[in-house]
């Protein structure tokens, strides 16, 4: 652990310099660039409540969340997935994305999905800024009629949560990727089964027993339940809040281990 920490100490500056290059390649030969952190998950969310909201009347909320406009519903799903979805894809392409300078330098490889993983969360934390505006601009017209408390401030916890979910997946996905090519195609068909299992543009309150059962086994879900309830003024489903720490922390210390015990291969099969 000594090691690790002064190997992270020793090339931070690297990693922030990576960091730099992620967000600059994702916005590279884009007019507006950065703005599309704004403009992009807006655009998504007016689709989202037009197709699910108005064409297939589902504009209103369930008790859970009562007040609560279903575009900012939409919205807080919608955010927290693009993070999960564009950061466990960056970790899982950024050792093969890297591997000229892995052959050429020695460089604590752990570095690569981190620096992807943390990139695309402080695109996440700028989108969020889209949210605040959301949340005035239904306040303002008074359409907004959620509570407003102590609540919203534990908002932050189910955000580190999913960092760490992220980044425990993104591990593993990192070193899978390097000997079965094939695992990108593979995680992309996963990511839209999670994208549907994660109740972004409906209620799973709404649903069987059956089927909720099917959907509160999927980490993500839990952890956007929870940020949710918390933005919204209520206490967090501590069931789910146990059950996604949890989760989160052992696909985190598999990520570690498996990622540890292969990196010394990496270079034979980039």
């Amino acid at each position: 652990m000594k090691q690790f920490v002064d190997n992270f100490r020793k090339y931070l500056y690297l990693m922030s310099q990576l960091v730099k290059k992620n967000i600059k390649l994702r916005y590279r030969r884009s007019y507006l660039g950065m703005l599309w952190t704004l403009i992009e998950p807006l655009l998504t969310m007016i689709v989202l409540t037009v197709v699910f909201g108005s064409m297939l009347g589902r504009n209103s909320t369930d008790a859970s969340f009562a007040g609560v406009p279903f575009p900012i519903y939409v919205l807080t799903g919608r955010l927290l997935y693009a993070f999960f979805s564009s950061s466990t894809n960056a970790a899982m392409k950024s050792i093969r994305q890297n591997g000229a300078m892995i052959k050429k330098v020695y460089v604590p490889k752990y570095i690569y999905p981190f620096s992807g993983i943390l990139a695309n969360f402080l695109i996440f934390l700028i989108s969020l800024i889209v949210l605040v505006g959301v949340m005035l601009f239904f306040m303002a017209r008074g359409s907004y009629g959620a509570d407003i408390n102590g609540y919203m401030f534990l908002a932050i916890i189910p955000l580190i949560n999913l960092f760490v979910l992220a980044l425990g997946v993104g591990m593993i996905l990192a070193t899978l990727c390097v000997f079965f090519r094939d695992i990108e195609y593979l995680w992309s068909v996963m990511l839209m089964m999670i994208m549907y299992c994660s109740a972004i543009f409906y209620f799973a309150d709404h649903m069987s027993e059956k089927t909720q059962i099917i959907v509160k086994l999927n980490p993500l879900f839990g952890i956007i339940h929870n940020f949710r309830r918390t933005l919204f003024g209520h206490g967090m489903d501590m069931t789910l809040f146990v059950y996604t720490s949890c989760f989160s922390i052992v696909s985190l210390l598999i990520g570690l281990f498996v990622f540890y015990k292969k990196q010394d291969a990496f270079i034979l099969n980039i």
